[in-house]
């Protein structure tokens, strides 16, 4: 059964590649022709969008795979049951989205008072994020309908539909001359919100008809479940945006500037990132599908030392290289590429308390979400009041990882006491440990005492050591696995 989330995981890992390489053209292209403080808008920006659609789509996601897995236990007419299901759970996204849009614009003048200067100057920037919220929030359910329907090559594609169109408009909008004007930065937002309304109107070829009716007492049988994945989403996605926010409010001098070197590191870290992405959509449907608990215990054990095992070995690739992924972004925005390790520390974590939220979600003890959501929000807020005013944004990448690491140390405890899996905590502390370890001779030993080339040459000597010792320690044919991939081809 790993082998089908491995598949699934590949299949949505190329395609996330894929578009994410495409969108991820937009960071040294923005780079170069925004400044620290334009720049830092777009940072801002695209931090809150993912806040917004977390509290509009109002944890129905993983609501719609859980109860649409229960309707096929239940049996019967299962179609109708899934369908009334997904007009349910769309019809409420959809109705909420439109609630915050129409605010949005009647309130504009004071949430751009709010949000800063440079939005109060032009308004019409948060007309137009909420209008491409709007939009988003409108295809998540069709698009987790697709998944839940293992569509995953239709799924793909609309999506890599959507980035190729935002980076196209994005470079035509910059051929002619309009970031040169006084919206300035503001059309980076107009290319992704006509990419968003194309991008919808493809999307409701795949729903077959169906139209957002809401059925009462499903809805409230769903919220049961999602309310406490909704308010743990909300935490969590906090967690992902309230640095840039702290940076923005108790930095003293330069605070847009900060934040904009803060958004473009981070993006460096595009490739950990993408990788806890593909598994998360590969693996959520997965695990809340109905395995028996033994299984479920054993895959999940087992899925969470195989994803330490790749994440340490994605973290040694970017770190140990920083240098020469520092060329990704402009050269004012360089001299922040030393906290790019405590970025990816950070987003390695994330992916192993993913790992270890699965068992609430599928025993539906979805409270226990929040416990550790919030979690992480207070030491990502503590974190940041103490470390940013004195740091600046290295503070803020340190809340991260501490708020990250808070989050695990809680989950963990949580699965002890209440489902108790057997992780292989060896295993897993050797690949953490050894990575660790190759991490700091590279930073302590290599880079001191050796320039250019062959510097280099000993950091990918040390990565492939690492690489063949998880592949032996885990008895891995490689052979074996390029056969494969060749026969499917």
């Amino acid at each position: 059964m790993l082998e089908k989330l491995a598949k699934q995981t590949a299949v949505y890992g190329i395609s996330t590649i894929l578009g994410r390489f495409l969108s991820y053209l937009l960071t040294p292209f923005y780079t170069r022709i925004f400044g620290l403080e334009a720049y830092g808008i777009v940072t801002d920006v695209y931090a809150l969008i993912p806040f917004a659609l977390v509290l509009l789509t109002l944890g129905m996601e993983s609501g719609y795979f859980r109860f649409a897995a229960k309707a096929e236990a239940a049996g019967g007419d299962v179609q109708a049951a899934k369908k009334r299901l997904f007009a349910t759970t769309w019809g409420i996204t959809s109705l909420a989205a439109l609630v915050f849009f129409v605010l949005v614009v009647v309130f504009r003048g004071p949430v751009s008072a709010v949000m800063g200067p440079e939005y109060e100057a032009h308004p019409l920037y948060v007309v137009v994020v909420a209008a491409i919220v709007l939009f988003d929030v409108g295809t998540c359910i069709p698009f987790s309908r697709l998944r839940e329907q293992g569509r995953a090559m239709k799924f793909v594609s609309l999506k890599l539909f959507n980035i190729v169109m935002q980076v196209g408009l994005a470079f035509a909008f910059w051929g002619v001359g309009l970031f040169d004007t006084d919206f300035g930065v503001g059309w980076a937002f107009v290319a992704n919100l006509v990419a968003s309304i194309c991008t919808w109107v493809l999307v409701m070829t795949t729903t077959e008809g169906t139209t957002p009716r809401i059925d009462r007492l499903l809805l409230a049988a769903v919220f049961v479940y999602s309310l406490p994945l909704l308010i743990s989403g909300i935490a969590g996605t906090a967690n992902e945006f309230v640095d840039r926010q702290l940076i923005k409010y108790l930095v003293p001098e330069g605070a847009m500037a900060q934040l904009g070197i803060y958004g473009a590191i981070t993006k460096i870290a595009v490739v950990m990132t993408l990788f806890t992405q593909m598994y998360r959509l590969a693996a959520e449907p997965f695990f809340l599908s109905n395995f028996r608990k033994e299984e479920f215990v054993a895959m999940n054990a087992a899925a969470l030392k195989y994803y330490i095992m790749a994440s340490m070995m994605i973290f040694l690739g970017i770190a140990l290289f920083k240098e020469l992924f520092a060329l990704i972004v402009g050269a004012d925005f360089r001299e922040g590429i030393f906290i790019l390790p405590v970025i990816l520390g950070a987003n390695v974590l994330n992916g192993v308390w993913l790992n270890l939220s699965f068992w609430y979600k599928r025993e539906e003890k979805t409270v226990y979400a929040m416990v550790v959501t919030f979690a992480g929000l207070f030491f990502t807020i503590l974190g940041g009041a103490l470390l940013i005013p004195r740091w600046g944004y290295y503070g803020a990448a340190w809340g991260r990882f501490i708020s990250e690491a808070a989050m695990v140390v809680v989950s963990y405890a949580l699965n002890r006491r209440f489902f108790p899996t057997p992780y292989d905590l060896r295993r897993i502390a050797l690949y953490v440990v050894v990575g660790l370890a190759v991490f700091f001779v590279s930073e302590y030993v290599v880079e001191p005492n050796t320039r250019g080339v062959v510097r280099y040459i000993i950091d990918a000597a040390l990565l492939l050591a690492y690489a063949a010792m998880a592949v032996r320690c885990e008895h891995i044919d490689i052979r074996a696995l390029m056969r494969a991939a060749l026969k499917r081809r």
